[in-house]
Parts: structure tokens; C-alpha cells; sequence
């Protein structure tokens, strides 16, 4: 579907461009949702514009879909290092020490609203590739391409996430049940929560 809209598109189709920024500007925004929310607006759009505008470096249209969390991965990095004015670190820095305001993203249950504080803290780093995956549904090999590293470097970072996540969850649980209930369905829920966020956020 993507490959067909964006050779519509480079055709002079524009309602192809408006398909295309519709069928992804949900994924686009979660990806800034839970990280820096106070800036989510500002940045999904500058994604877009860099995408439409690059357009023509996208050299196999099948892949528009990693061509645009490319991008947005770039953004957010141009966007924290223009808050800090210093190199932007993501395997250390979190999303709730550079952008403390709370995320928009909604969840029905508590087991869940703890997922999604417990991504914002651990490294940023870590957040990006466990939501791309879990979230997103992307392959190892689809997020070292969007990410540019190796993909050895992804399926360490992915296990390691894991970890850091289930730490993050344990420190922040206020109930021992809640705690153990989470960690022990964090693969089931996690895959399922992307669909359960966006139901969320579009009836808040």
C-alpha cells in the first residue's frame, strides 16, 4: 500500500501525500507521546515536512514506513540537543529528565499506565527500541535500519530494555501484586497496548 501511494505521489498525486501522512501520523505522534509530550505537536509535523520534502532519497518505496521513524528518530535527537546545547546521549539520558511533563498517552488499565511510565525511565535509547517494537511491531531488522546500527546492537539493547524496564516497573510499583502481575504479562500486554493507547487518546 505504502509503495503504491508513494509512486502516486513522486507522480504528482497529491491526495496520495495526504493517504500517506494520515495512514501514519498516529504512530508518528505516539512516538513523540511518551517521550517528550510537551513538544509532540511541533515535532510530528517538522517529520513530516523532512519526509515529504526527502521524499526523493527513499530509494525502496515498500520501506516509506522506516524512511519516516527515521526521520523522527533524527528530529528528536535535533530537538534535545537544541534544549541542551550539548550531544545529545540517549543511552543515558530519559524521557522524564528532559521532558518531565506527564504523557498524553492514555491507558485503561493500571497494570498499563505503569508501562508507560516505566518507559520514560529508563535511557532513552532503550524506550525508542522497545516501543518500535512492541508498539509498532517492527522487526530487529527494521530498527537497526531506522536507527542506522548494527542489528547484533539491536538485539542487545532489546534485551537489555527488557530488563531495564522490568526494573523501572518494580521501583515504581506501589502494590507487590501490581508489580508481579505486570512484570509477568509484559510481553502479552505490551504487544497489545499500542492499539489500547491509540483508542485511548483519540476518545480523551
Amino acid at each position: 500500500m505504502d509503495a503504491e501511494l508513494v509512486a502516486r505521489w513522486r507522480a504528482g498525486d497529491r491526495d496520495a501525500c495526504a493517504e500517506l501522512f494520515a495512514g501514519h501520523y498516529e504512530s508518528v505522534a505516539r512516538f513523540f507521546r511518551n517521550k517528550v509530550p510537551s513538544h509532540e505537536d511541533d515535532l510530528v509535523q517538522r517529520s513530516f515536512l523532512r519526509c515529504f520534502e526527502g521524499i526523493d532519497r527513499l530509494r525502496d518505496p515498500g520501506a516509506f514506513r522506516s524512511f519516516l521513524f527515521a526521520i523522527a528518530h533524527n528530529v528528536l535527537r535535533e530537538h534535545l540537543r537544541e534544549r541542551g546545547r550539548a550531544p545529545v546521549e540517549l543511552e543515558s539520558q530519559r524521557a522524564i529528565d528532559v521532558d518531565p511533563s506527564p504523557s498524553t498517552l492514555v491507558a485503561a488499565r493500571e497494570h498499563q499506565r505503569l508501562l508507560i511510565v516505566g518507559l520514560r525511565h529508563i535511557p532513552l535509547a532503550h524506550q525508542i527500541v522497545l516501543e518500535l517494537h512492541y508498539w509498532e511491531q517492527l522487526r530487529a531488522a527494521d530498527i537497526a535500519q531506522i536507527l542506522d546500527e548494527p542489528l547484533g546492537t539491536i538485539k542487545t539493547r532489546l534485551r537489555r530494555a527488557r530488563q531495564l524496564l522490568a526494573q523501572a516497573i518494580a521501583e515504581l510499583g506501589q502494590r507487590p501484586e501490581l508489580v508481579t502481575a505486570s512484570l509477568a504479562e509484559l510481553d502479552r500486554w505490551a504487544q497489545a497496548i499500542g492499539e489500547q493507547l491509540d483508542e485511548g487518546h483519540e476518545g480523551s
